[in-house]
């Protein structure tokens, strides 16, 4: 990936994810984070929230070309998720909502 398509990945990412790590950290220990999703046991977007804990909190001189690609394709993921669920947005107040929910384990909290 040149840098060009890195940085357009990162800026994507970064528009998406507007929760902090230790924020989205306490979410994911919620019981209201786990009770959102598809998947056997921990759901998808749960995991990929904590990929993107790790990500957040990842320094980017410590990662090989492998990871740096690895974390190239999830925050372009998380980015595409993002986009397409808040387009799902439901009508009235979405403050205890599973829409709301499943985008918080991907790292957006619409209400903020």
């Amino acid at each position: 990936m040149d840098d060009d398509e890195e940085e357009d990945v990162a800026q994507h990412f970064d528009d998406a994810v507007n929760m902090t790590p230790k924020e989205l950290e306490d979410w994911l220990a919620t019981e209201e984070s786990k009770s959102v999703g598809v998947g056997e046991g921990e759901s998808v977007g749960h995991h990929s929230g904590r990929r993107i804990v790790e990500i957040l909190r990842g320094k980017k001189g410590d990662r090989t070309d492998a990871d740096a690609d690895a974390d190239a394709e999830h925050m372009r993921k998380v980015a595409g998720y993002v986009a397409r669920h808040s387009k799902q947005r439901p009508d009235g107040d979405v403050t205890d909502t599973k829409w709301r929910y499943s985008l918080m384990n991907w790292g957006n909290d619409p209400l903020k």
